[in-house]
């Protein structure tokens, strides 16, 4: 397992040995004990899932507030993502600042997002499916977001054309955004 560093300390991205042949391929996705040798030892507790059919499709800018904060562990299992990680703790150095990869079926790289970052990702091929690991259990109490095209930010996102829940149409900008992490 490689554990590449990103512009932002803490969100990591992971890519995990694959073993090709005839057949296909296997890597472990997860392996508590080549995570902890490398450092992350976060305590996973529930895998989610999520398909989005077209292309251009954002989920996000999410987050749980402090006291229920979630680490994700981001992997796309058919098709491709844009997954971006912006840092809100308001002590950091890097607050503001964000994080793009993409993730893909091809590529096998995992993103590992830590508590105190808002997450969202947008679909850069159809019929993309997404898995990722959290380490807290949803909170809608503390469920929070930003909104995708927030100027401030300047995600550059590769699609102009989105497709947005109805939720995540309405999220509050960046500098108006709930926000408990210091």
């Amino acid at each position: 397992m490689k554990v590449v560093e990103t512009n932002i300390p803490d969100v990591l991205i992971i890519e995990t040995s694959v073993f090709g042949d005839h057949r296909g391929y296997f890597t472990e996705t997860y392996n508590k004990q080549n995570f902890t040798e490398a450092g992350i030892t976060h305590e996973f507790i529930q895998d989610n899932q999520s398909f989005s059919a077209e292309a251009g499709t954002i989920r996000g800018l999410h987050y749980q507030l402090k006291n229920a904060a979630q680490t994700k562990l981001v992997r796309v299992i058919s098709g491709a993502i844009y997954d971006v990680a912006v840092d809100i703790r308001k002590s950091s150095p890097t607050y503001g600042n964000w994080v793009g990869v993409i993730l893909s079926e091809s590529n096998k790289r995992q993103l590992l997002i830590p508590k105190g970052f808002a997450h969202g990702f947008c679909t850069i091929v159809p019929n993309t499916l997404v898995q990722y690991k959290v380490d807290a259990l949803y909170s809608k109490e503390n469920d929070r977001g930003i909104i995708w095209s927030d100027k401030d930010l300047n995600i550059d996102w590769p699609m102009s054309k989105v497709i947005l829940s109805d939720k995540d149409q309405v999220h509050p900008s960046f500098n108006n955004a709930d926000n408990d992490f210091i």
